[in-house]
């Protein structure tokens, strides 16, 4: 997927946990995690928000956008 998710940059940035950080913005770890991870369709920008406003970041430190290799290697 060529938008890469940085919130565990973040978080290790900020020395934050997962769960710390989800208690904070207001969504569940399991949610966080599919964030972090690069798994989610969509993201709300009220959750982009808050996730900036706990972090102290710009949504361009969360989430950079790379080409995809379609060179096929």
């Amino acid at each position: 997927m060529p938008i890469v998710v940085n919130i565990d940059v973040m978080l290790a940035r900020r020395k934050m946990s997962v769960g710390d950080l989800a208690d904070r913005v207001g969504i569940t770890p399991a949610n966080l995690a599919v964030l972090k991870n690069g798994r989610a369709k969509a993201v709300r920008f009220t959750t982009l928000a808050a996730l900036c406003e706990v972090l102290k970041c710009q949504p361009g430190d969360l989430l950079c956008w790379e080409p995809e290799d379609t060179t096929g290697e």
